[in-house]
């Protein structure tokens, strides 16, 4: 019997290559106190945004759209993402927080990823 990974499929295929890709990324990116890391966490259903200082380990501000204020909301996922690069944006101004690295988590930079991305700049937060 030959020993060797596991070939997956279908979903958790997909899953596995987005977590190759995330851990390429952040060979290169890192959240420092003056650029702190913007992540991005998404799933069928819901994304989440977080600004890290990646030095402390601390996570600065968060938004998803499991706010209260997004989640009963009209439109569509990219719309409620839209919402989602705002507030997280907001709340990190109101953090102290003016410029951060983008990172999309291995996710494509489309869709809903970049409606969030350019959000949060059309709100003021310098990438």
């Amino acid at each position: 019997m030959a020993y060797g990974q596991k070939i997956l499929k279908g979903d958790a295929y997909k899953r596995a290559a987005i977590k190759r890709r995330h851990i390429r990324i952040r060979k290169r990116i890192n959240g420092t106190a003056e650029r702190p890391r913007l992540v991005v966490t998404r799933s069928n259903r819901h994304i989440v945004a977080q600004v890290i200082d990646d030095l402390k380990g601390h996570t600065l501000a968060s938004a998803s759209t499991l706010d209260a204020s997004i989640r009963g909301g009209e439109g569509d996922k990219s719309t409620q993402a839209k919402q989602v690069g705002a507030l997280v944006a907001e709340r990190a101004k109101a953090a102290g927080v003016e410029a951060v690295v983008f990172d999309r988590g291995g996710n494509q930079y489309a869709g809903r990823i970049a409606a969030l991305a350019d959000a949060a700049r059309e709100a003021g937060l310098k990438f």
